[in-house]
């Protein structure tokens, strides 16, 4: 079985080929500025799993799954939105913190995150449950956590040690998310997996870089990736 690989598309996006030959996206906003403009349509989608209903994570995933008929596994408040948005509903793929389900042979466990969750419609604000996190175990074993947008928090120590990631997905802009110092100390929590940055960069908001984290980590491996770059997992 080949190894599986993960291309950052920019911001907090990604495409996930799993070793089964699966294509999974995460937090698919494939309209933010540093997407290559060869991989804003995408020829195939298996699976689409969202961290929280910001529109900047929300992104292009009504059309998506509406072209590709693909599961889309989020928080059950967003799930169920989605399902008055034009998605058919579909409680099996509506999950909650701590719960797992398997979706395209790809199992989707979801965990805590501290940030909101909302989305922007008609002119008001709709608050969609809360931020999480979200651990994919692939056909070979592996697994990858993306930690969603979230400041640091002690029971990353949990997750590190209940579900053992071979890579950790972190946000390191800070302002809206943590940076670089708090994410440092998330990967010593976490046990120290393998690291690719990602939500930096997009804004001038955004202003942690890979170097930042790779300096106040030194013991981690950090895979600096530019956009449409992959890593093998």
């Amino acid at each position: 079985m080949a190894n599986g690989t993960l291309t950052w598309l920019g911001h907090a996006t990604f495409r996930l080929d799993t070793p089964g030959g699966k294509r999974v996206y995460i937090d698919p906003w494939l309209q933010n500025p540093k997407c290559p403009e060869d991989e804003k349509e995408p020829e195939r989608v298996d699976l689409i799993a969202l961290t929280h209903a910001h529109d900047d994570h929300l992104g292009q995933t009504i059309e998506l799954a509406q072209k590709f008929e693909c599961p889309v596994v989020a928080m059950v408040e967003v799930r169920d939105w989605l399902s008055t948005q034009g998605l058919s509903e579909d409680d099996t793929e509506a999950v909650n913190k701590g719960g797992t389900v398997e979706k395209a042979g790809i199992k989707v466990t979801m965990t805590d995150a501290r940030h909101s969750s909302s989305v922007f419609r008609n002119g008001g604000v709709v608050a969609l449950g809360e931020a999480a996190g979200l651990v994919l175990e692939l056909e070979d074993g592996k697994k990858v956590y993306f930690a969603g947008d979230t400041g640091v928090f002690g029971d990353m120590e949990l997750i590190g040690r209940l579900y053992e990631p071979d890579l950790a997905v972190l946000p390191i802009g800070d302002h809206y998310t943590m940076g670089p110092k708090e994410a440092a100390l998330a990967l010593e929590l976490l046990g120290g997996p393998r690291c690719v940055p990602c939500h930096y960069g997009t804004f001038p908001a955004l202003t942690g870089t890979p170097d930042e984290l790779a300096r106040l980590a030194p013991g981690v491996h950090i895979d600096r990736v530019d956009p449409g770059g992959s890593v093998t997992i």
